[in-house]
């Protein structure tokens, strides 16, 4: 409920329980890059404190900043727009995995941000050693509207009826195996419509389900906070937290941020399976059998991510069909094999 929510927003976070901080501004804690804060402090800021802090000056030579600019606006202007997660397909200029693509167009340029000890400390604070980085640039244009308040992976990118099929436990690990993270590429003065953020949100367990509901998001666009950041400064926060790009109010400013999704190294099965082949194999046996669900659950990949975002772009929805959405419908319309084959093998083709 919006007031059990409420009675958690309300906590104040208190400087004297983070003694590395610079400051409290609108209940987020302010580090700066000078005087980091030792993993336990900042991992139980995530926690059990705001669920959100700012680390000012985090990549304290622009240069590097800039060079990295230059590298995802030519991305930008070689590529059409296409869809997006929490806003309207087209709204803002965006670069699906920018790390690979970074690394790929100007290794050096790729070496010398990556470099940074600010993204390593925030990520093994949180997640531990033998982490994941994947990033998203993200830029909002002049006059952009506002994203719809929300969650990020892995619960956040799923429809409420979705996740609500996911038993508690799941709901408090989920947070736990990502950090979420965003690198300021200019400049953003409140005008510009940073991050708005609801400090201490991510406490609310059922808020994965909830987020979605007309109070809730009302409740959001009464008391979110934003925070202006200068280039170069880094905000890293609990992917539970209720949080949205703002609306850009400005007539001239490209908002450029590099969204970091970092995870944690135990994400992964144990062994590596060929289910293309598995599900080719399978599908004659589901057709008219029982239990077809359980037999799709074990045979197919359930989950729509990892993927290769620019050729399977969550255009409608906040995720691309998974491999076993595509079973599922081929059982459903009892497809022939062939056509079956085919349509994995494109799957599995925008996915690389």
């Amino acid at each position: 409920m919006v007031r059990d929510l409420a009675a958690l927003v309300d906590t104040k976070t208190s400087l004297e329980d983070y003694p590395s901080a610079e400051s409290v501004d609108e209940n987020v804690l302010i580090y700066s890059a000078n005087r980091l804060p030792p993993h336990d402090e900042l991992s139980r800021a995530l926690s059990d404190g705001p669920g959100v802090v700012v680390i000012t000056g985090a990549f304290p030579d622009p240069s590097v900043v800039d060079a990295a600019t230059a590298v995802f606006d030519a991305m930008i202007a070689e590529q059409p727009a296409g869809g997006d997660h929490f806003a309207k397909p087209g709204a803002n200029d965006r670069v699906w995995n920018a790390l690979e693509k970074l690394a790929l167009r100007a290794p050096d340029v790729f070496a010398a941000y990556y470099a940074n000890d600010v993204v390593a400390l925030a990520a093994t604070a949180w997640l531990g050693p033998n982490y994941q980085v994947t990033s998203q640039v993200n830029v909002v244009n002049p006059g952009g509207a506002a994203q719809s308040a929300h969650r990020d992976y892995h619960l956040g990118f799923m429809s409420a009826s979705q996740a609500a099929k996911y038993p508690p436990a799941v709901h408090r690990l989920s947070p736990l195996l990502t950090l979420q993270g965003a690198v300021a590429h200019c400049d953003m003065p409140v005008e510009s419509g940073p991050t708005m953020y609801l400090p201490h949100s991510h406490k609310y367990l059922p808020g994965y389900v909830e987020i979605g509901l007309p109070e809730f998001q009302e409740y959001f666009d009464a008391n979110y906070v934003q925070l202006p950041l200068r280039k170069g400064d880094a905000v890293f926060f609990n992917p539970a937290l209720m949080h949205a790009a703002g609306t850009n109010r400005s007539t001239d400013m490209r908002r450029m941020a590099n969204l970091l999704q970092i995870s944690s190294a135990f994400g992964r099965a144990m062994e590596s399976v060929d289910r293309e082949s598995m599900c080719n194999s399978v599908f004659p046996a589901l057709l008219g059998a029982n239990g077809v669900d359980n037999v799709i659950a074990a045979t197919a990949e359930g989950y729509a991510f990892p993927t290769n975002l620019d050729r399977d772009q969550p255009v409608d929805g906040l995720a691309p069909p998974s491999q076993a959405d595509v079973l599922r419908r081929a059982v459903a319309e009892r497809w022939d094999p062939a056509d079956l084959r085919r349509e994995l093998a494109a799957h599995s083709a925008r996915r690389r």
